[in-house]
């Protein structure tokens, strides 16, 4: 196996420790599956990077990923896989994990001060909308990329 180079390891945050702490600030989260990397992906954290000083991204574990209905061979890529990928990218400057359905226990204990999500959400009903505000931070819903998604992608490589 090959070692992560410290480059990428620092940008690993155990979900354990996650805490208000010394983050930059304005700090910028946004979580996701991030399956397979693709376009959409990468210019959808660019943009969330641009709105602070930070980007932290919640990568869903195994186990949540499972839990968001997404098939029964998703997620193709391990866990510490995705994390690894998500890490290598210059817009992100730190990855963590998360097993709960929502992100909702890191928001509370990192306290953003913008939560990001892709355009294809509605901001309004989400539960880390209503918590983030809570502290008086806001919540931005980035342009969806249409033609870019993992599902997508797969319909595609699997043919008809």
């Amino acid at each position: 196996m090959v070692e992560i180079p410290a480059s990428l390891n620092r940008k690993l945050v155990p979900p354990a420790a996650v805490s208000e702490g010394d983050w930059p600030r304005p700090l910028v989260f946004t979580n996701g599956v991030f399956d397979v990397l693709h376009r959409g992906h990468v210019l959808y954290l660019a943009a969330a990077r641009e709105l602070g000083a930070a980007l932290l991204v919640a990568v869903n574990s195994d186990s949540s990923a499972k839990q968001l209905g997404k098939g029964p061979d998703r997620p193709l890529n391990r866990e510490g896989d995705r994390a690894i990928v998500i890490a290598a990218l210059e817009s992100v400057a730190f990855v963590t994990l998360f097993d709960e359905p929502t992100p909702c226990e890191l928001l509370r204990r990192c306290r953003p001060d913008i939560y990001v999500k892709g355009g294809d959400y509605d901001m309004e009903t989400l539960e880390e909308t209503r918590l983030v505000r809570s502290w008086g931070g806001r919540s931005v819903a980035i342009p969806f990329v249409d033609g870019y998604s993992t599902s997508a992608l797969l319909r595609r490589i699997r043919g008809p």
